[in-house]
């Protein structure tokens, strides 16, 4: 079992109501952009940029009355610290149509060093040749290590090095927040959302859940 330092909620900065009209401006401004919803394609990265991936899939067809594309892609292999762990969390990377000559949205739920957005990039031209990738993200908490800036930012957050900023989604977690949290010194298991609950929780904010 593997044992971190159990955290607590310092400040929510942001509720489902902030993160809804984020990514309701979000999906204007990548509408605006790009002259429109042709040749977009949104790929989000797992386990929390997918879920946002998504919703702006659905803020767009609101907005254009267009359904684009919305992929998952797991990163697990492509960051520059896996030979540093000994069991890396595999999810799974579902990105059932072409990438060459099309406009890429990266979405994810963070912005912080930018080492999984490198990441991502690497995965991504793995899978095709995109015409173009944005990034849009969230949250951007700073702390840059490389030099990647994101096209699109729901809200700057600024923290610590010693904080978590954390995005939540109902259909995974019981809440839409994004909330600062802080360790409270004692040990607890580390949470790992199963590939089963995330790609149901996908499935639900895309209205293609089952249930």
């Amino acid at each position: 079992m593997v044992l971190m330092a159990s955290l607590k909620t310092k400040a929510v900065v942001m509720d489902e109501t902030a993160v809804s009209r984020a990514l309701t401006r979000i999906a204007h401004e990548i509408l605006e952009a790009n002259n429109g919803a042709d040749d977009l394609i949104l790929v989000g990265i797992v386990t929390r940029g997918d879920l946002l991936a998504a919703e702006l899939a659905n803020c767009i067809e609101s907005i254009e009355g267009v359904r684009v594309p919305v992929g998952r892609l797991d990163i697990s292999f492509y960051r520059d610290d896996v030979a540093s762990q000994l069991n890396p969390q595999v999810h799974m990377t579902d990105v059932p149509f072409p990438l060459d000559d099309k406009t890429v949205v990266l979405v994810d739920d963070v912005l912080y060093t930018g080492r999984t957005i490198r990441a991502a990039l690497d995965a991504v031209m793995d899978l095709g040749r995109p015409a173009r990738i944005q990034l849009a993200v969230l949250v951007d908490r700073g702390h840059r290590e490389l030099p990647i800036r994101a096209d699109f930012v729901g809200k700057n957050v600024p923290s610590s090095p010693e904080e978590n900023v954390r995005f939540f989604k109902e259909e995974l977690d019981g809440r839409t927040t994004v909330e600062i949290l802080e360790s409270d010194g004692r040990a607890s298991a580390a949470e790992v959302d199963s590939a089963g609950a995330l790609t149901e929780a996908f499935k639900k904010v895309l209205g293609d859940s089952d249930d």
